[in-house]
């Protein structure tokens, strides 16, 4: 059976099949690099598990307050050596990327410090926690202002923004500039979230962590890493970031882990942010991982790989929809520091059209049809295609965006490169179908 009359099961035609061929010829060059970034952090994943001593007592389940869980402080072990840090929180405590990065955030500001975020506004769901941001680039001085009475602004600490220049670059002068004496953390957003944005690289952070240092600031740099795990040969910490956070039902769970997030860096931020995570005086040593320690291993075992499989179907997907004319973020080409892709459709129909294509070539809840609908976080309707094993996953093949100009979809993930580049396929077809039924019904 010939490749076509494989993907002419699930529904492709022939000539989405013949675009998706030119796609794939194109990206080819840019698969070896992924390939090769794979084969590194794959072996050094192999190392920090040889290292930690994982074996089969890493898998036994601890139960009540979790002391002395050896499951659990083994796979502590091995993200602190694949991430290349002193120390690593890695709980099933944590329900989502946000709720990891607002204990980060509660451990490590008090009041009377300053947060100086140097990415532009950051991700929606995280707005709250951090409460009202001065927008120290705008000139007339306004910022997103949020309410709340257990936000971070509200507790007495001061929280600033600083945009990104025009080209997507850190803009070092003003985060020089901006730095003063009770600025407390340096907070760096990797990936875009819901704008078009370039994704910053380890190498970006790096320019920061410098600026930073070089202005005689000793401020904690801190990463939102989501989505960037695996990504690059270097991670954020081999950059001069201090701390680094993330979800593991992102990347570094690669589909397997149920849920939870990590910490990684310095050994003393991580006992001051332990004490938030539980309770001052018992930190770290409580929270059992019930059992759930191979899921995690296993998990981390397979994320390069899993990385690389979602990586490739990103780059498949901006070349098969940026030579179809589609706006595209970032190109097939573009130095990539996430999974993430953007791509334009122009509408709120065709975004809904985009998401349910995806969702109908899922391995998991096919025959749904994805609806827009209000998420906790956020000041619009999202829809949201995820046929995936866990809830939420988005290192496995999804596809979301708010309803809300330019009509943005956000595709990542794919365990298998195969899944995403079916479900590209599906996405191009249905909006093709869409487009020739408009012309259609016109004439």
């Amino acid at each position: 059976m010939s490749s076509y009359e494989s993907y002419a099961l699930h529904g492709i035609e022939r000539d989405i099949f013949l675009q998706s061929e030119d796609a794939m010829a194109l990206s080819a060059p840019i698969f070896e690099r992924i390939k090769a970034v794979k084969e590194r952090r794959q072996l050094e994943v192999i190392r920090a598990f040889q290292d930690a001593h994982i074996s089969e007592s890493s898998f036994l389940s601890k139960t009540g307050y979790g002391y002395d869980d050896i499951g659990r402080d083994r796979t502590e072990r091995v993200f602190a050596q694949v991430f290349g840090t002193e120390d690593a929180l890695v709980r099933i405590q944590f329900s989502s990327g946000t709720h990891v990065l607002a204990t980060c955030l509660r451990g490590l500001l008090s009041p009377g410090d300053d947060l100086l975020i140097v990415t532009g506004t950051p991700y929606d769901t995280i707005i709250p926690t951090i409460g009202m941001i001065e927008d120290i680039s705008d000139q007339e001085g306004k910022g997103d202002v949020v309410l709340s009475p257990t936000s971070l602004t509200a507790r007495g600490v001061t929280a600033r923004k600083i945009n990104l220049l025009s080209d997507g670059k850190p803009d070092l002068v003003a985060i020089a500039d901006a730095l003063k004496p009770a600025t407390r953390v340096v907070y760096i957003q990797k990936s875009r979230g819901y704008s078009e944005r370039r994704t910053l690289l380890s190498e970006d952070i790096g320019a920061i962590a410098q600026a930073v240092r070089h202005a005689g600031s000793e401020a904690v740099i801190f990463v939102d890493n989501c989505y960037g795990e695996f990504v690059e040969e270097e991670e954020p910490t081999a950059c001069g970031a201090d701390v680094i956070a993330g979800s593991l039902i992102k990347n570094p769970g690669a589909g397997i882990a149920p849920t939870g997030g990590y910490i990684v860096g310095r050994r003393d931020l991580l006992e001051t942010i332990s004490d938030v995570m539980t309770a001052v005086g018992v930190g770290r040593e409580i929270g059992p991982q019930l059992g759930y320690s191979r899921n995690i291993l296993q998990g981390i075992f397979l994320a390069p790989s899993v990385t690389a499989a979602s990586l490739m179907g990103a780059v498949h997907a901006a070349a098969f929809f940026g030579s179809a004319g589609y706006p595209v973020f970032p190109r097939y080409d573009d130095p990539r520091g996430d999974v993430v892709q953007v791509i334009r459709v122009g509408s709120s129909e065709h975004l809904s059209l985009f998401c349910s294509a995806i969702q109908h070539a899922s391995p998991v809840d096919a025959f749904v049809k994805p609806v827009p609908s209000p998420m906790p976080g956020y000041d619009c309707d999202i829809i949201m295609a995820s046929g995936s094993f866990i809830q939420g996953s988005t290192i496995e093949l999804s596809a979301d965006g708010p309803l809300r100009p330019p009509y943005n979809a956000y595709v990542q993930g794919g365990l298998v490169f195969e899944s995403a580049r079916l479900g590209a396929m599906n996405a191009m077809q249905a909006l093709k179908k869409t487009s020739d039924d408009d012309y259609s019904s016109s004439r």
